[in-house]
C-alpha cells in the first residue's frame, strides 16, 4: 500500500510541475483546430499575458474563440504572436472571433448567419462562418455560442425555454449546412451550451445524432468519459462540442487523428489558477491528419492510461474488436485505432 501512495504522490507531482512552456497541441503535418470560450476575456489584468502564451503554445491553425468583451486587446495580444491574425464582426464588441494562422490558412470569405430579428431567440449571437482553404482544400467552419442555462428538461410549447432556444439553433443550422454546403467540409463548433448525452426526449442534438451518415460528434467519446476530461468543471459538464460533416469522417478515422479537451489548468497550477485569471471553460481541440489510414496494433506511444474503448458512434466495444475504435485515456486524449484481424 505504501508503494502505491508513493507511485501516486509521484505522478501528482510531475503534474503539477507542468507549466505553459510545457503546453503543445498543434503540429505542421495536421490541421488543427480548437474551440474555447475565454470567459469575457479579460478576466483580469493577468488574462492576456497568459492567453497569449496559451495561444502561441497550443500552435493551432484556427481558433474559433467566444466571449471576447475586449477586441483591442485581443488585437494587442495576436499581434504579438508571429504569423497570426484575429477576426471578429465587431470593433467594439467581439463576442465571438477567430485566430488564425496566415501562413497555413488562406481566408476566402467571413460573415454571420441567421441576424435577422426573427432568429434573435434561437441565437442570441450570430453564427460567424468562415470560408477557407489549407493546404488546397476548402472548408467551412461555423463558430457558435449558444444560450446558456436552464432545467434540462426540453419545454417545447414555450419558445423561450432555454434548452428550446438552444433546439431551434440546431435546427437552423442543420438546415442551413444540409441546404447551403452539399459536399463541403464543414466544422460546426463553439460552446453550444449543453450535453450531447442526454435523453433523447431532452436531447436538443438529437437531429445532428440521428443523422450519423452525415454528422458526427468528435467528442461524443469525451461527453461519456470520465467528467475530469470534460469542458465546463465548475459546474461538471462537457457543454463546448466539435462537430463535423461526412466529407470529414475519414480523416477523423485517421489514427493520428484526435480530439482532445485541452487540460490547461494541469499546466498552471491547477483548476483555481487557471479559473481566476483565464477562464471557466477549457479549450476542445480537433487535430485532423490527412495521410493514408495505418493498420494498428495494440501498440502505443501514449504514457497516460487508456481508460474505454468505444466505436466511432461512442458506443462501448471490446478493446479487440475489428474494426475503427477511439481508445479514451485519462489525459482527456481520443486516439483512433483499426484493428485487423
Amino acid at each position: 500500500m505504501k508503494k502505491i501512495i508513493f507511485i501516486i504522490l509521484i505522478s501528482s507531482q510531475t503534474l503539477l510541475s507542468q507549466t505553459l512552456n510545457d503546453l503543445q497541441f498543434g503540429t505542421d503535418s495536421t490541421f488543427d483546430i480548437i474551440s474555447w470560450n475565454i470567459e469575457w476575456f479579460p478576466k483580469n489584468n493577468n488574462t492576456a499575458g497568459e492567453v497569449q502564451e496559451i495561444l502561441t503554445n497550443l500552435n493551432a491553425d484556427i481558433y474559433a474563440l467566444q466571449e471576447i468583451e475586449d477586441t483591442m486587446l485581443l488585437k494587442q495580444v495576436v499581434s504579438n504572436i508571429p504569423g497570426y491574425e484575429c477576426s471578429f464582426k465587431s470593433t467594439y464588441y467581439g463576442g465571438l472571433a477567430y485566430v488564425y494562422n496566415i501562413n497555413t490558412v488562406q481566408i476566402n470569405s467571413k460573415y454571420e448567419i441567421f441576424t435577422a430579428q426573427s432568429y434573435w431567440n434561437a441565437f442570441p449571437r450570430s453564427p460567424q462562418v468562415i470560408d477557407f482553404n489549407f493546404m488546397g482544400n476548402n472548408y467551412i467552419v461555423i463558430n457558435n455560442h449558444f444560450k446558456c442555462c436552464g432545467d434540462g428538461m426540453l419545454n417545447l410549447s414555450n419558445n423561450n425555454d432555454e434548452e428550446n432556444r438552444r433546439l431551434q439553433a440546431v435546427t437552423y443550422l442543420k438546415q442551413y449546412i444540409d441546404n447551403n454546403f452539399v459536399g463541403k467540409k464543414v466544422i460546426l463548433l463553439g460552446d453550444l451550451n449543453d450535453e450531447l448525452t442526454d435523453n433523447n426526449s431532452n436531447n436538443v442534438f438529437q437531429n445532428f445524432i440521428d443523422d450519423n451518415t452525415n454528422y458526427l460528434f468528435t467528442d461524443m467519446a469525451i461527453a461519456q468519459s470520465n467528467s475530469v476530461n470534460w469542458s465546463y468543471p465548475t459546474w461538471p459538464s462537457h457543454l463546448d462540442h466539435i462537430l463535423i460533416t461526412n466529407e470529414l469522417f475519414s480523416d477523423f478515422q485517421n489514427s493520428n487523428s484526435l480530439v482532445s479537451v485541452i487540460r490547461i489548468d494541469d499546466y498552471m497550477g491547477g483548476w483555481s489558477n487557471y479559473d481566476n485569471n483565464v477562464s471557466d471553460h477549457r479549450p476542445i481541440g480537433l487535430k485532423l491528419h490527412f495521410g493514408t489510414v495505418s493498420n494498428i496494433t495494440e501498440t502505443s506511444s501514449h504514457q497516460n492510461r487508456a481508460f474505454n474503448f468505444t466505436d466511432i458512434l461512442g458506443r462501448d466495444t471490446h478493446k479487440y474488436s475489428m474494426g475503427l475504435f477511439l481508445k479514451l485515456y485519462d489525459d482527456g486524449k481520443v486516439e483512433k485505432k483499426i484493428i485487423l484481424k
